[in-house]
């Protein structure tokens, strides 16, 4: 018979019995004769004979050439009842297979890894040893989460890994050739290393050097497990599985439960702030037990301090800079903080302050204790400033065009009370240097807002009981509301937030279409001369504000306002980098990514945007108002080729260069054409061009811009036309005008006076006639040389002027304009000179009238003859 089929079929003189017969017990089965078969006994597997009998000790004997004295009998592949014991004892002599424990594993690796950094102190490669030391100390604190002792291994690796820094750095101070600069900086981070490590386990480190093997059998008395019976093994995880409970307990270091009380609170909090920081530490673990520490907390001392650790805590649980932090745990970090001002806000014997005198952190304090006032050290106005952030951050990361985005925004009504509640602390406890910064938060959510918006989040404020002295139900209006919130930060001594306040204000009346007030509270602020070395935050509120003072402007009909104001930030290409609306991407320019992620972290909230589309139709009609006339003014080709606006006219080569034009699509395309039709006397077509964008829907008062733009388009329409067909009339009929453009006669009177005045227009008036009478003086050769001399001088000066700004540290861009009182003299100067030469010269047309046409808006020197040249 095969041996299959013998150990298929002779189950009772077979050796090798199957794996199921083999794990029943001996006392289950009757003695029986056993008939050894020596070639199956020989041949078989020694792991099959392993896994076939667990009490067996035959096995083993045959494996060792028949030296036991036991009889043939107790040779069988079954035990007997007898040898029960000896199954025992030679379960554990015999090559049975040992399923380590997993501390067991653990020393193991512990083991390998110390025998790696042999190797690597054998041929001094401190490179590999700096790597294995710290993953063995990643080991031990895998150990130290377990609630398992420091092993043994560890500090005696620890203070022979000291005994050979201290040679290695020996030899290396006496060695003529030295070791390379990679391997001499592993040294020092692995001395660095030990020496904290030694610090750390100072106490173990004394116990093992006083008697390593007592510290050994410490350390084994409490590893291994309790010896428990084989046949026992099976009912006691039985049992273990059984016992289901559901109540957990909180333990700390060393694997004790955690107890909250009011007494021991302190010890508890020093222990979670020790932990605080530290590699493998739960975040979330900690704020579940200071969640539990502030309801077992008794007195207000023990409240604010828990509350003071909580919050830090929270905002400790997101780490990671390029994402916001959960909007639950922003909501709940929003309450404690309430709840903290409200502690002390209520309770005028508890301060938190950020610098205070040094106190026992262990020990109960309270106003009877300290005889006065409780300073606890904290800082209210940090964690003001970090939800704000926070909430700006989760605005910037979500989809602002869904329900996500509204849900979220609405929580700024909670965020605006929690602002309003500290700065009322801060006034009630007089610090002055927190209560800026707090008052500068408060005016950052309403100095862009509309009214509606501002009565609402004051509302909201007004219900709670601690309220600030500056509220809206005090002061009556928006506008006088935020004028106190800013004159209390022009009187602090931060020049950062004296700054941001004043371009604040300067927003807010620009917003509010008070637009002289703004620009002269912006020039009078000097704030274009040193913004270029202000933080960028600062830099993109002060482009805004320059921008809104352009729209305000606009909606207010000064055109020639508007188009400077808003020329330089177009001018650059870059509006929504400017506005930190979007991230400009050049040709062939690659960002490094942490300057792309710096661009996105400081783009503002979608809700704050202010609509480019918009901006652009207000900057190109502006342009178009003011360049159409000036082109028309300008005979000479060369004169032609120096624009005021070089966006707009770069626009309108580019559509007289089409060869087909097509209805308009876009706000370019309208304005394009709008442009041409008032070049051609076409101002009707003009104003229905100009009027049919759609963008002007956005603009607060649509109705009245549209009407005030078609008032402007027929005044520019009556300009263009006298200065493009002057030199064909003798004389013109100020009537026929009037009828042309539908324009009062007054108003055309007015427009011709003053072009005659300018000497814009050489011409007079016969009020007699109710005529215009154009006067035409021709230039001699030498005159038109000279005056062509007197321009490109002009230009020279303005080009030595800009130089020695530049070389001096004045400002490019918007400062380029003389702003300020010295900049105001010097146009006024400037435009005298070239007002008396214009007048000496007596020409019509050319350069003569455009500086004093240009010249006004923001009070600055506008671009006249001199700027147009170098253009």
């Amino acid at each position: 018979m095969s041996r299959f089929f013998r150990q298929a079929g002779d189950s009772d003189s077979d050796t090798e019995s199957s794996d199921d017969e083999s794990m029943s017990s001996g006392d289950e089965m009757p003695q029986r004769p056993a008939v050894a078969v020596k070639p199956a006994t020989g041949s078989m597997s020694r792991f099959l004979k392993t896994a076939g009998s667990d009490s067996s000790d035959s096995d083993s004997d045959e494996e060792s050439d028949d030296d036991s004295d036991a009889p043939p009998a107790h040779r069988s592949g079954l035990p007997t009842v007898d040898d029960s014991d000896e199954d025992e004892e030679s379960d554990a002599e015999g090559p049975a297979v040992r399923i380590k424990s997993a501390s067991e594993r653990r020393l193991d690796e512990m083991k390998a890894t110390g025998k790696v950094m042999e190797n690597g102190l054998k041929i001094n490669d401190w490179v590999a040893i700096s790597n294995e030391f710290d993953k063995l100390a990643r080991m031990v604190q895998k150990q130290h989460n377990v609630s398992e002792p420091v092993p043994p291994f560890y500090i005696q690796t620890l203070v022979s890994l000291e005994g050979s820094i201290n040679t290695a750095v020996a030899k290396e101070k006496e060695a003529k050739k030295k070791m390379n600069a990679t391997n001499a900086k592993a040294l020092t981070a692995v001395k660095q290393k030990v020496k904290k490590a030694l610090k750390e386990y100072e106490v173990e480190v004394k116990k093992f050097q006083e008697d390593p093997e007592a510290f050994e059998r410490e350390y084994s008395a409490v590893v291994a497990p309790e010896p428990t019976a084989p046949g026992k093994r099976a009912a006691a995880q039985l049992g273990a599985a059984q016992e289901v409970d559901d109540d957990f307990t909180t333990v700390g270091k060393g694997g004790k439960a955690m107890q909250f009380t009011s007494e021991g609170i302190f010890k508890n909090l020093q222990a979670v702030q020790e932990a605080r920081g530290k590699k493998n530490t739960d975040r979330g673990e900690q704020i579940r037990i200071l969640e539990k520490l502030l309801e077992v907390a008794a007195t207000s001392y023990q409240r604010i301090r828990v509350l003071l650790a909580l919050i830090s805590s929270r905002f400790d649980y997101n780490s990671s800079v390029s994402t916001h932090m959960p909007i639950e745990l922003w909501l709940h970090a929003q309450r404690e903080v309430d709840q903290l001002v409200s502690i002390v806000a209520s309770d005028g014997n508890y301060s938190i302050q950020e610098v205070t005198d040094d106190y026992d952190e262990l020990v109960e304090r309270s106003p009877v204790t300290e005889g006065g006032v409780v300073r606890i050290r904290g800082s209210i106005i940090s964690f003001i400033d970090r939800l704000d952030d926070e909430f700006t951050r989760s605005l910037q990361n979500i989809d602002p065009h869904g329900t996500e985005y509204i849900d979220r925004l609405k929580d700024e009504k909670v965020l605006y009370c929690t602002i309003c509640r500290a700065q009322a602390f801060y006034e009630k406890t007089k610090q002055d240097e927190p209560l800026g910064r707090v008052i500068m938060r408060r005016l950052e959510h309403i100095y862009s807002k509309p009214n509606a918006v501002v009565t609402a989040l004051e509302a909201a404020a007004d219900v709670s009981e601690i309220k600030p002295a500056m509220i809206l139900s005090v002061q009556g209006t928006t506008t006088t509301l935020i004028h106190s919130l800013c004159v209390y930060l022009y009187k602090s001594g931060n020049s950062l937030l004296r700054t941001r306040a004043m371009l604040s204000h300067i927003y807010h009346h620009a917003l509010h279409n008070d637009f002289y007030t703004a620009r002269d509270m912006l020039l009078m602020s000097h704030l274009q001369e040193s913004i270029h070395s202000a933080d960028v935050a600062t830099q993109i509120l002060y482009n805004r504000t320059v921008v809104q003072l352009g729209l305000c402007a606009f909606r207010s009909g000064l055109i020639k306002e508007a188009q400077a104001t808003l020329q330089d930030i177009f001018t650059t290409q870059r509006v929504k980098e400017l506005l930190a609306q979007g991230v400009h991407q050049q040709r062939f320019q690659v960002l490094a990514p942490e300057q792309e992620k710096a661009e996105k972290q400081r783009q503002l909230p979608f809700h704050m945007h202010i609509n480019t589309e918009l901006l652009e139709a207000a900057f190109l009609v502006s342009s178009m108002l003011v360049e159409i006339p000036l082109l028309a003014s300008i005979h000479s080709e060369e004169m032609k080729r120096k624009a005021i606006s070089k966006p707009f006219r770069r626009l309108l080569d580019f559509a007289d260069r089409q060869v087909f034009t097509g209805p308009p699509e876009s706000t370019r395309d309208h304005i394009m054409q709008a442009s041409k039709a008032l070049q051609d006397g076409e101002w009707e077509k003009c104003r229905d061009l100009i009027q049919s964008i759609k963008i002007w829907s956005l603009m607060p008062e649509a109705a009245s811009v549209k009407e005030m733009l078609a008032k402007r388009i027929q005044e520019q329409g009556l300009r263009t036309y006298l200065f493009t067909y002057a030199p064909h009339y003798s004389t013109l009929s100020i009537s026929l005008l009037s009828r042309t453009f539908s324009l009062p006669v007054n108003t055309v009177t007015s427009i011709v006076s003053k072009m005659i005045w300018s000497e814009e227009l050489s011409a007079s008036l016969d009020q007699s006639g109710d005529v215009v009478v154009f006067h035409r003086i021709e230039l001699s050769r030498t005159q038109q040389l000279a005056q062509t001399v007197a321009e490109k001088l002009a230009a020279m000066v303005d080009q030595s002027e800009k130089a020695l700004d530049a070389k001096i540290g004045g400002s490019g861009g918007w400062g380029d304009r003389a702003d300020g009182v010295k900049g105001d003299k010097r146009g006024e100067q400037a435009q005298e000179r070239r007002g008396r030469g214009d007048r000496t010269r007596g020409t019509r047309g050319g350069a003569r009238g455009r500086g004093g046409r240009f010249s006004q808006g923001l009070g600055n020197q506008m671009p006249g003859p001199r700027s147009q040249n170098t253009a």
